[in-house]
């Protein structure tokens, strides 16, 4: 896919949305375009982290090998990113992603990534801003999915005494 294809697709992404020309140039300079099979494993728990994705089509399902069986923690769709990991060095993937559906993504090398960032702060700094928020949404989602799970029984979770004050 051409340089310009690629600006005008990554510019549909909401990670991106506001950035300026020269900034969404430099992104799609680094961008190629993925697809990935139903089933197929794009990255397994433990893994070395060398690619974050913005996913173009279809859904990706973040499990966990738990003992015995593979339990799904979250499905990620069009618009969401994948292999947040990838922007800390020597990141590994705390998870496993695999396909549900054909799935195209966008693929940004994490290395790379990293780099321009950090010769161009002003972006740096915007998609620091970006994925912090990511982060929070997705932690905020598991905590509530947890919730869910275990608060529905009030007898089974007593809450802390409080401190007194004295």
């Amino acid at each position: 896919m051409e340089c310009g294809m690629l600006v005008d697709v990554a510019r549909g992404q909401p990670l991106f949305e506001g950035l300026s020309a020269e900034h969404m140039d430099k992104l799609a300079g680094m961008a190629s375009l993925v697809r990935f099979a139903p089933d197929e494993i794009i990255f397994r728990e433990g893994d070395k982290s060398h690619y974050f994705y913005l996913i173009q089509s279809g859904r990706v399902a973040l499990e966990i090998n738990a003992p015995g069986r593979v339990l799904t923690v979250e499905t990620l769709t069009v618009g969401d990113e994948l292999g947040l990991t990838s922007f800390l060095e020597d990141g590994t993937r705390p998870l496993q992603a695999r396909a549900l559906d054909p799935v195209e993504a966008l693929r940004f090398d994490g290395e790379l990534l990293r780099k321009v960032c950090m010769e161009d702060q002003a972006l740096g700094y915007a998609l620091e801003h970006r994925l912090l928020k990511v982060f929070t949404n997705r932690l905020q989602a598991t905590l509530l999915q947890l919730l869910d799970m275990y608060g529905s029984d009030p007898s089974r979770h007593k809450a802390a005494p409080a401190k007194s004050s004295s």
